[in-house]
């Protein structure tokens, strides 16, 4: 039960003597050092952690965005992260651009093992933590302020020690007062000052010292005057990267990782989506996109952001909130009348090469892959809502949702066109109309597969523009050979496939998401069959003939231009 005097209980922060504070007065024009640790902090609070297949897309969908610094694992931990490093080294993965970072805590042994995983490697950041916090000192170690600076500083040596000797590879080292926040300014510097006379940075060849809010314990002004303390204290100022690592216990992670910028900090380290443990570390995609909002370079791309949301939840296994800023399916839709016709209004006038003015949107939906098609919608929540339980109860077919609002528009059309009630059987026609039985410019007639040495090829036979045509393709499985074989700028972004009805007559369904260059947004197709890869490879003709509408002219010129020679078919 919530206690009505919770000052009995809870003691507030206690706020940073710092006279002359500069840090109100800045402004960010320049992106920081973006650190992702996706694969360790991310990774190590999931439910089930990712096995090796998922962190390895995970790393090199980090790479293909932009992440120049990625947290790759805790090697001394367990033999899952030591060989996840083994395989990023020896299977050369890592881009000569990319300096990978792992963590350890201060012990000799496991310091020790953690350089042993980085053998080989080019470059990389070896991270050192430990807690610093009262709490901490007297609760889990037991020790004073003299026995934890201890703690660090032989461990500092001892890493020190194990980089001289490794001369193949170009070490940068890290260290983090972890529980920062909670702990005493005076002998976080002293910590930090402490460890950093071992290793001797210069400016030439810098350290990093990363302040992290391990718990959120005060709003994000009190983390910036903290930041600004040690960026005006910390001895070897000029020789140092200041880091932030933010959590989100408070919900402001985002705010307090801005202002700590302002006040000083060149690096922040975090997650996809705010990934992490408990309430999550900040959210790397928010602030990238927040500064491009201001027009500032965040260094990394986010042009096609479905497909990195897609790909972060299905190696998470965590969903996405709808709401989430500027990736939930629903943040670019509008159900208030007035907002809709603001925007309405907005696109109105909108031209292509001004700058952005647009009322609701702080960015164009287009500049991140997203379409514009489901932005203006004159049905309500509980219409979109309604429209998948009709399709579910009655036809068993339970639409993803970044269908069911693609799907919502075309029935917003049918009833504006009839201003009838719509009954189910009208909505399971127009869904057809819309997503299983288009056949232009592609029809399907058949196909035959093959499988030899794992690999899959298809032969099929299909109208092009209204001529027959034999086309073949290999690929690692079905689909993929399909894609092979119809050679159009487009690639699967999202594939599902589930049983429609039970029985001897029982059909599946599959629906596929489709995106490439030059195609505004997405578009869906399904297909219905008895046969599971009928159906699936239907899916992807409905949706390359969706996406051919959607297409650009020049877009348009490239779908099935390339075909190699074919023999017509009578």
């Amino acid at each position: 039960m919530m206690l009505k005097n919770p000052a009995t209980k809870y003691r507030p922060f206690t706020p940073v003597n710092l006279p002359n504070r500069m840090w109100p007065t800045r402004t960010i024009t320049q992106a920081p050092i973006w650190m992702s640790t996706d694969l360790r902090d991310g990774n190590q609070s999931l439910f089930e952690p990712m096995d090796a297949a998922r962190k390895m897309r995970m790393f090199k969908m980090l790479v293909a965005i932009g992440f120049k610094e990625i947290e790759v694992a805790f090697p001394s931990a367990s033999e899952t992260d030591f060989n996840f490093v083994r395989e990023l080294i020896e299977g050369g993965h890592i881009p000569d651009d990319v300096t990978i970072e792992v963590l350890t805590q201060a012990r000799d042994d496991l310091i020790e093992r953690t350089f042993e995983s980085l053998r080989g490697a080019k470059r990389a950041i070896v991270h050192l933590y430990n807690a610093t916090a009262p709490e901490f000192r007297k609760i889990v170690f037991g020790l004073d302020r003299d026995g934890v600076k201890a703690l660090a500083v032989n461990a500092a040596r001892t890493i020190k020690r194990c980089a001289d000797a490794a001369t193949d590879t170009h070490f940068t080292l890290q260290y983090s007062p972890e529980t920062f926040t909670a702990t005493e300014l005076d002998f976080a510097k002293e910590v930090c000052d402490a460890v950093f006379d071992v290793w001797q940075p210069t400016p030439e060849h810098k350290a990093i010292v990363n302040l992290p809010a391990t718990v959120e314990v005060g709003t994000p002004n009190f983390y910036a005057d903290q930041i600004e303390w040690m960026h005006r204290n910390l001895a070897r100022r000029d020789a140092l990267i200041v880091s932030v690592h933010p959590h989100n216990d408070r919900g402001t992670a985002v705010a307090a990782a801005e202002l700590a910028v302002m006040a000083g900090a060149d690096r922040i380290e975090g997650c996809l989506f705010g990934n992490g443990e408990r309430t999550g570390n900040v959210d790397l995609v928010t602030l990238a996109l927040n500064l491009y909002s201001q027009g500032v370079d965040p260094g990394l791309d986010f042009s096609q952001i479905n497909e990195v949301a897609r790909t972060a939840e299905e190696c998470t296994q965590l969903p996405i909130h709808p709401r989430h800023p500027y990736v939930g399916d629903l943040v670019f839709t509008a159900f208030s009348g007035s907002h809709q016709d603001a925007i309405k209004k907005g696109f109105a006038v909108q031209r292509p090469d001004a700058v952005w003015e647009m009322p609701y949107l702080p960015i164009d939906p287009s500049d991140v892959g997203r379409t514009y098609d489901s932005i203006i919608r004159v049905n309500s929540q509980s219409g979109k809502g309604g429209i998948a339980y009709l399709l579910e109860q009655s036809y068993g077919v339970a639409l993803p949702r970044r269908l069911q609002v693609d799907f919502s528009a075309a029935v917003q059309r049918l009833t504006d066109d009839s201003g009838l009630e719509v009954t189910s059987a009208q909505i399971w026609s127009l869904f057809q109309q819309e997503y299983v039985e288009g056949d232009t410019p592609l029809r399907y007639v058949g196909h035959e597969l093959t499988e030899r040495d794992g690999r899959e090829s298809i032969v099929l036979t299909a109208d092009v523009h209204g001529e027959r045509r034999v086309l073949r393709g290999e690929g690692n499985g079905p689909l993929d050979a399909l894609m092979h074989a119809l050679r159009t700028p487009l690639r699967i972004q999202h594939y599902e496939e589930r049983a429609l009805s039970q029985g001897a007559d029982a059909k599946a369904i599959a629906i596929a998401e489709l995106a490439g260059t030059g195609v505004r947004g997405s578009a869906f197709g399904v297909g219905i069959d008895a046969n599971l890869t009928t159906a699936s490879i239907r899916a992807v003709i409905s949706g390359i003939n969706r996406a051919y509408a959607r297409a650009d002219e020049a877009a348009q010129a490239t779908f099935f231009a390339a075909q190699p020679a074919v023999k017509a078919v009578a």
